[in-house]
């Protein structure tokens, strides 16, 4: 199993200052561009009651964090089902099926709020065959509610903590994110599960060169980890895996290292406009430039070039 996103500690976002009669979206990820991964951040009212929710086509995973609740589902005219959720527990939805009432009260003070994952199936099915030699159509992710997985809650909290940033990381950390889901789920929650296939060997050195040219020679554009994974004829899967075995690093923190050390050359050897410099190293704008160097840095990108 690769190795997870770096551990996110769980953060609590103030409340909303009214109380709330359905949940409130307040994070979203649609923004930011990312592929097969659509996350979205909830507040949760404190009672809720008829809340008709519709199950989607994607492959859904939803963490809970704050307060505890009783939750209770019921098929239509179906009898209700009931559980305690608290926080870092999880709900999967197995994408498709038909629409089911819930209803929900709070059992402590503290608010819930739920991170929503949503995984696109042409990802799922992509993933079966690239990384399990499996026939998509003939797997599929068994639901589960109210259960607890070390693995799925870091790499949700990683997520979420994303979503929190005033400039997220772009697709090479999502696409990431998404493939390790999208294993982790096919191995363990289908009813057959996936036996991953191996590879026989590492990555070579020309391979590895291969990779660092290609990226050196798009630092400025959105590196995607299909992309970086081509120059190798591996899976994106099993590419992250061997180039952080070749490395020491994954893909994103490779990528985010070489765009840092161009900003820094580029700082201190011309005068080019932090804008400017933000856009050619492959940054959103000044301000993710900005906010990504002092983060890694300790100091921003205008108090460096001072201090060359």
């Amino acid at each position: 199993m690769t190795e997870p996103l770096a551990a996110a500690p769980q953060t609590t976002p103030p409340a909303p200052r009214r109380a709330l009669d359905v949940p409130l979206l307040y994070l979203s990820s649609e923004d930011a561009g990312w592929e097969g991964l659509l996350a979205q951040a909830f507040y949760e009212p404190m009672e809720l009651e008829g809340w008709m929710a519709t199950d989607q086509p994607e492959v859904s995973l939803i963490l809970f964090a704050g307060g505890s609740m009783r939750l209770e589902q019921r098929q239509p005219r179906g009898l209700w089902k009931a559980q305690h959720l608290g926080s870092g527990d999880l709900m999967l939805r197995s994408g498709g099926g038909a629409s089911y009432e819930v209803r929900w009260k709070s059992l402590t003070p503290e608010p819930t709020q739920t991170l929503h994952l949503h995984l696109s199936q042409s990802l799922v099915a992509r993933t079966a065959e690239e990384v399990g030699g499996c026939d998509p159509k003939r797997l599929s992710v068994v639901g589960r509610s109210g259960f607890q997985d070390p693995l799925l809650m870091q790499i949700g909290f990683a997520l979420w903590r994303e979503l929190e940033q005033q400039a997220p990381a772009g697709k090479l950390y999502a696409q990431t994110a998404a493939q390790m889901l999208a294993v982790h789920l096919l191995r363990h929650y289908t009813a057959r599960g996936i036996t991953l296939k191996e590879p026989s060997r590492g990555l070579t050195q020309q391979q590895v060169r291969r990779v660092i040219d290609f990226i050196e020679a798009h630092l400025g554009q959105e590196l995607s980890l299909e992309a970086l994974a081509r120059q190798t004829s591996f899976s994106p899967y099993h590419f992250t895996r061997l180039f952080r075995q070749a490395t020491g690093e994954s893909p994103h923190q490779f990528v985010l290292r070489q765009r840092l050390e161009r900003a820094q050359h580029l700082l201190k050897e011309t005068d080019m406009p932090v804008a400017q410099i933000a856009l050619e190293t492959g940054f959103a704008n000044q301000s993710h430039l900005t906010s990504v160097f002092k983060q890694q840095r300790g100091i921003t990108p205008r108090a460096y070039r001072q201090d060359r």
